[in-house]
């Protein structure tokens, strides 16, 4: 699929293929490939690393254009499950045209970003800028996602929660990879920016690049810091929830069994039998003493379930904790 634009009044608008300084290409099939290869003498390897994924980003100059390779967040969707991944796109730069090679469609050039162009070296620069807000967009998402699961683990005693943090810590660093990869490609455009013939203007967006893609590694960094260093806390806490729940219910079963003593007397034909004859008690006797058995056992029941109460640790921490 192949998109066309043009820079008309200082904004990117659609345009005819004949008129095009822009033109994308969107997963290109064979048939495109081969035009891109030989119409505009892309190299078929550099061709092939703006679709592959993991590629590290690098800049090229050929002959009669320049080759970058970029890259930027993969667009999420539910069926991820909660791992956000990186794909890689290439810039072509010729005298007066500009090539992007991609495997997803983004609309970019509706953003305010891109108004007031002066020329295609802007575009690409912005381009780049566009990655960056990407990537930083992507990491706020991150970082509350994980707020989330925070507290569902807090609460919880399924391993579910802790692979959502696991999977989010392994997103985190692919994108600590593909933003570090970004900034060797932006040093290198800093490097050559007399060469790629920048205006002054277009100097100072560059400097503006590195100081953004930079503060973009370190956000990232922090929130990859954060969570591996939280996760085995997040772990111990999914077992202590279910130690906390093994207690209460041995702590259920000690209350319970004391109750079920009488009930148990009560229901065996031949001690009633031995308490009756025996000592020649009335039925109504037996069924008395019986509910008195049965109130006097209640009654240890209570106090053994104040007595657990009163010495668990949460009641401990509780009673110590200051106002």
């Amino acid at each position: 699929m192949i998109k066309t634009y043009t820079i008309t009044d200082g904004r990117v608008l659609d345009a005819s293929p004949e008129e095009a300084q822009i033109l994308v290409y969107i997963n290109p099939d064979d048939v495109e490939r081969r035009a891109l290869v030989h119409d505009y003498a892309i190299d078929e390897h550099t061709l092939h690393s703006s679709l592959d994924p993991d590629e590290l980003s690098r800049l090229e100059f050929e002959p009669d254009h320049i080759a970058m390779i970029l890259k930027r967040p993969k667009r999420y969707s539910a069926e991820d499950n909660f791992l956000f991944r990186v794909m890689s796109l290439g810039l072509f730069l010729f005298q007066n045209k500009l090539i992007i090679v991609t495997s997803e469609e983004m609309s970019v050039f509706e953003t305010k970003r891109f108004f007031r162009i002066k020329s295609i070296r802007e575009i690409v620069l912005k381009y780049l800028f566009q990655s960056i807000t990407h990537f930083i967009d992507h990491l706020k998402v991150i970082h509350q996602i994980s707020e989330e699961l925070e507290d569902k683990i807090s609460a919880s005693m399924e391993n579910k929660y802790l692979l959502y943090m696991f999977i989010l810590e392994k997103s985190l660093v692919y994108y600590l990879n593909a933003i570090s990869s970004n900034t060797l490609l932006l040093q290198r455009l800093k490097n050559y920016e007399t060469r790629l013939a920048f205006s002054q203007d277009e100097k100072e967006l560059l400097d503006d690049l590195l100081i953004e893609n930079a503060q973009c590694y370190r956000q990232a960094e922090i929130y990859s810091n954060i969570l591996s260093g939280l996760m085995d806390a997040r772990a111990s806490i999914v077992n202590n929830n279910l130690n906390i729940l093994m207690k209460r219910l041995a702590v259920l079963t000690v209350v319970v069994g004391a109750v079920n003593i009488p009930a148990s007397m009560g229901g065996m034909s031949e001690f009633s039998r031995f308490i009756i004859d025996g000592f020649d008690v009335n039925w109504w006797v037996a069924n008395l003493l019986f509910f008195f058995a049965l109130v006097g056992t209640g009654f240890l029941s209570y106090k053994a379930l104040a007595f657990f109460k009163v010495f668990s640790t949460e009641e401990r921490v509780k009673k110590n904790r200051p106002v």
